[in-house]
């Protein structure tokens, strides 16, 4: 008999996350109550995928009589957890969990989690493609493409999952144990729902406290605030790294496990088990120096997990990046359209330009502040951005950080931004869709953003 049979279970947040949330625990018998700030006619699509379960629905606003009437809250991560209602309802002692910890004691494949500041979709995609092409199911999910709870719903199982997972849904995660932990980097990022860079960093370490000692734990050695992390690292060590290992020092070159970039050579050497492997890069597709250490993680993460180097070296000729990613659009008149909506950071821009080496560029950036600070673009603006253009709550902000490092526009619509562009285009010029922010000042997600620019883009 299930444990949540006949339990009242509060679902706060009705996106992805909490339909999938809602669909397990009314299979599993429990008495489910949704809330969510958002209007009925918000949340059409979700209330249509829970149309036919048995659900209570408070829409439109929070009732805190609900939160200390359930025996269990469930919390999207869209959901921050100082949400007055929730903190009454920890103060008596309700159990208050996520998604992705109801799940991961549902399933009983080994877990690949992934985690970071940027970066983690494309390691995640690669991993997934990488146990594909080994002839490995493998389902790949969490903040990317489906909920976990999807996967522990289905009927047929693969052997390995493979979870994107964010430092929101990394906050309320005690059940986690991953086999591999990826980390890609930590930079500053969130800073209008975390107090601190070091509080946003915490959570991402929670991922770091949820292994044991047979947990692979694979680090950036090149990103200071994951280095950093050996010193509590509890599993299985590896590295990846664009330094030669063998040249920083004998200590470090000796015991060193995990993967290096040869720049000159094109090739990526992997020290496993004592022996070198080679990867050639030289038919890998994305663009920028972030993309090797992307792949590099990649390679440990499904070398950990016993996936053959032939597979690898497969998709490393194959893989075509992730949408939305620094994707490319489309070439008219000898300009070429990059679209990186999922840049919603800082650091994200900043390797987003340096993907780049000759071309001059046209930036369009601009969207929801995040609290960050826009002034490490300087000297990328200064040095790649012929033009920038800026949209959105975030344009004032940003123009007073970076406008006076190159020819400065500030628009009011998104419309005006790709158009503006294009009319501001010489042949070979590269128009570069990287925001810095988040897209809920005008659209419901980044995918919408990018989705939009695409669309606008190939309509010139």
């Amino acid at each position: 008999m299930s444990k949540y049979r006949g339990k009242k279970v509060l679902v706060v947040g009705f996106g992805l996350s909490g339909v999938s949330v809602a669909k397990f625990m009314s299979q599993e018998g429990a008495k489910v109550t949704v809330t969510d700030m958002k209007q009925k006619s918000e949340l059409a699509e979700s209330c249509a995928q829970c149309a036919d379960l048995k659900i209570e629905y408070e829409l439109g606003k929070h009732n805190p009589a609900t939160f200390l009437a359930s025996e269990l809250i469930v919390v999207s991560p869209g959901v921050p957890l100082n949400t007055k209602p929730l903190e009454e309802a920890q103060k008596a002692g309700i159990p208050i969990t996520n998604e992705i910890d109801i799940a991961v004691q549902e399933i009983e494949q080994p877990i690949v989690a992934i985690t970071g500041t940027n970066g983690k979709t494309t390691v995640t995609t690669l991993i997934g493609e990488m146990f594909r092409a080994d002839n490995k199911e493998a389902f790949v999910g969490g903040n990317i493409g489906k909920p976990l709870l999807d996967y522990v719903m289905m009927e047929k199982k693969a052997q390995v999952v493979v979870a994107e997972v964010s430092s929101f849904q990394l906050e309320l995660t005690q059940k986690l144990v991953p086999a591999a932990a990826v980390f890609t980097n930590i930079e500053p990022d969130h800073l209008d729902r975390y107090p601190s860079f070091d509080a946003y960093a915490a959570a991402k370490k929670k991922l770091l406290t949820a292994c044991d000692r047979n947990s692979f734990v694979i680090l950036n050695y090149d990103n200071a605030n994951v280095a950093r992390m050996v010193t509590e690292n509890p599993g299985k060590l590896m590295w990846f790294t664009k330094k030669d290992p063998m040249a920083v020092d004998g200590t470090f070159a000796e015991s060193f496990v995990g993967s290096y970039y040869k720049g000159a050579a094109k090739q990526i050497v992997a020290r496993i088990n004592g022996k070198e492997e080679i990867y050639d890069t030289s038919q890998f597709k994305l663009y920028g120096e972030h993309n090797r250490e992307n792949l590099m993680a990649a390679i440990n993460a499904a070398r950990a997990m016993g996936v053959s180097p032939r597979a690898i070296q497969t998709v490393i000729n194959s893989f075509k990046g992730v949408v939305h990613r620094l994707e490319f659009v489309r070439r008219k008149d000898g300009v070429f359209f990059f679209n990186d909506s999922k840049g919603t950071n800082v650091m994200s821009v900043q390797k987003s330009l340096s993907a780049f080496s000759s071309n001059p560029i046209i930036l369009i950036a601009g969207g929801k502040d995040k609290n960050q600070d826009f002034t490490p673009l300087v000297d990328l603006v200064r040095k790649k951005v012929k033009i920038l253009i800026l949209v959105g709550e975030a344009k004032e902000k940003v123009n007073r950080a970076i406008g006076d490092f190159a020819e400065t526009f500030l628009v009011g619509t998104f419309e005006e931004a790709v158009l503006l562009s294009f009319q501001k285009s010489r042949s070979g010029d590269i128009i570069l869709l990287s925001p810095g922010c988040s897209s809920f000042d005008m659209f419901r997600n980044y995918e919408e953003r990018g989705d939009y620019f695409k669309k606008l883009v190939n309509q010139l």
